[in-house]
Order: C-alpha cells, then sequence, then structure tokens
C-alpha cells in the first residue's frame, strides 16, 4: 500500500518532501512534538515518518527477531551496526519496517523519494547494512504516518501543524531530544513563541 501510494502518486502535492510541524495545540498522543518527513502528499492522502521519536526496540533486536542473525554473532558486530538507529515512524503498521536512507543505496524495492533520498522497506537493505554495504546515511523506521484525502489538508488549516521545506542533516540527525526544536529554528520559531501564541488570532 505504501509503496503504491508512492509509485503512483502522480504530481506531487505541497506538502512533498516537507517537514510537518506539531503545533503546541495538537493533541493526539502520537504526534505531540513530533516531526514529520512526508514522502508523499497527493489527493489520495499523504504518508510520512516521525523523525524525532524514539523506537524501544534496537536494531540488534531486529536483526535476531528477523533471523538474520545469531545471537553468538551479535559482539562482533561494529559498535555503528549495534547502534543503527531505529524509530517510530507513526502509528500506522507499527510492525513493519522502512529505511529512509540517501541515494547511494538502491535495489529493486527502493523508491525515490527526491533527488537525494530514497525508501526500502525489504530485507535486502537490513542485510545490506549488517554486512557494510548499506547506503551512507540512513534511518529505520518502524511503522508511518498516513493521512486519508483532505485529511492533512484539514489538520494544517485547524493550525494543526507547520510546514517548511526538508532538511537532509536533520532527517539523519541522531540527537533526536533537540531535533524538534531546530526544526521550528529552521523557520525562525521558538517553542516559546508558539506557546504564547496559541489561542490568539
Amino acid at each position: 500500500m505504501v509503496e503504491t501510494s508512492l509509485r503512483d502518486a502522480g504530481e506531487p502535492g505541497f506538502l512533498d518532501g516537507q517537514f510537518l510541524i506539531a503545533m503546541p495545540g495538537l493533541q493526539d498522543g502520537n504526534f505531540v512534538r513530533s516531526v514529520i518527513y512526508i514522502c508523499a502528499h497527493s489527493p489520495a492522502g499523504a504518508m510520512g515518518f516521525i523523525i524525532n521519536r524514539a523506537q524501544p526496540v534496537s536494531f540488534v533486536d531486529l536483526l535476531l527477531h528477523l533471523d538474520l542473525m545469531e545471537g553468538r554473532d551479535i559482539p562482533g558486530l561494529p559498535e555503528t551496526i549495534r547502534r543503527f538507529p531505529v524509530l517510530m515512524g507513526g502509528p500506522v503498521e507499527t510492525g513493519r519496517g522502512f529505511v529512509l536512507h540517501s541515494d547511494d543505496y538502491e535495489s529493486e524495492s527502493s523508491i525515490p523519494v527526491n533527488d537525494d533520498i530514497s525508501l526500502t522497506a525489504t530485507l535486502d537493505i537490513v542485510r545490506a547494512i549488517t554486512e557494510g554495504r548499506g547506503p551512507k546515511r540512513a534511518t529505520m523506521l518502524l511503522g508511518y504516518a498516513g493521512w486519508g484525502p483532505g485529511q492533512l489538508e484539514a489538520e494544517l488549516s485547524n493550525n494543526g501543524w507547520l510546514n517548511c521545506p526538508a532538511t537532509e542533516a536533520l532527517i539523519f540527525d541522531t540527537a533526536l531530544d533537540t531535533k524538534y526544536d531546530r526544526a521550528l529554528a529552521l523557520l525562525g520559531v521558538t517553542p516559546e513563541a508558539l506557546s504564547t501564541d496559541v489561542g490568539h488570532a
């Protein structure tokens, strides 16, 4: 479903390649203080990934769960592989893994999101990362965020989100705790200024 929506989205929507930054008044617990990278936006809806929410499952946990590695092999893994980031991408299909990555890696299942970033949702990229053949920059996400036709536009008109062009550096940055504030800074806004503006015309 996700791959189909990305491949068949047709003309890109105005939110393609944008960050959504949650406003303080957004009450949905899935999205409080979230920064979302929108991968596809069209009249059919939108989908993207939360890029600033930690996931309790580690990359090593996933390797063991997927039978891609045995426990006795874990100590020999490079630290960069053991600490490979796994984020909570969103509330939809939370048991499914996706990898956002730089375009220096490509497989038959890789889908370009823009000129520099691709999305791969198959095991081949997980094996490549484990074997040191993966992309230069990548983040794994479990689940995604999705909106039906017109839903996201309505949330924007109700001041649920701010949006701005995404930056690759922030997408792959592993300092999650400050990512929300730094995304706001792209717009020249601080969380304190947003809080004082809530409720004012």
